[in-house]
């Protein structure tokens, strides 16, 4: 009892500040065995899916750089599409008015000889009208004038010749007096 009353007495003294050295050395070994565990397993397999996490992520990057880029071409090409299809809207637009000029000027240059053929026909019809009513009237006026004349000089004027020459010489008359009033 003695012994073991002495060796309680100097595991008593031990300093509780200091650790055991057989636990010290137990704790290194154990710290050094899972110190190698993790670098020779752990470690690897993280450093892996770094490494593939980066891959993916600048792969990301790369294909979301590389659709920007085609969605910036695209964009490009709708905008000289669009200027292409409003510089082609503005020349249909021209050539239309353009059409419709010539052929509002043709439509004119119709009409305008449309009325001018009218008015030709009016003009010979009234040119028509003119030397009818002229010649009826030359038949009266020298019916009237046979007549009156029948009356005046109190003889008859059947002969046919004489009839007509009489007419046609009042008539001449007429037409010189009426045209040289006219000049005056």
């Amino acid at each position: 009892m003695l012994k073991t009353q002495t060796v309680l007495a100097a595991e008593s003294e031990h300093n509780p500040i200091l650790p055991v050295p057989s636990e010290l050395i137990l704790g290194f070994v154990a710290f050094g065995l899972l110190l190698f565990v993790l670098w020779k397993f752990v470690v690897p397999r993280f450093e892996k899916l770094y490494t593939e996490r980066a891959e993916t992520i600048e792969g990301g990057i790369k294909k979301a750089e590389q659709a920007q880029a085609e969605a910036q071409e695209a964009l490009e090409q709708y905008r000289a599409q669009l200027a292409e299809a409003r510089s082609e809207a503005a020349k249909i637009r021209d050539d239309a008015r353009l059409e419709a000029e010539q052929i509002k000027d043709e439509l004119r240059s119709e009409a305008q000889e449309e009325s001018r053929r009218i008015v030709a026909q009016g003009e010979a019809a009234l040119q028509a009208q003119k030397a009818q009513i002229v010649a009826e009237l030359r038949s009266e006026l020298g019916r009237n004038s046979i007549e009156l004349a029948s009356r005046i000089v109190g003889e008859s004027l059947e002969d046919e010749t004489r009839r007509r020459g009489t007419v046609d010489r009042f008539l001449a008359e007429l037409e010189t007096t009426g045209t040289a009033g006219t000049r005056k």
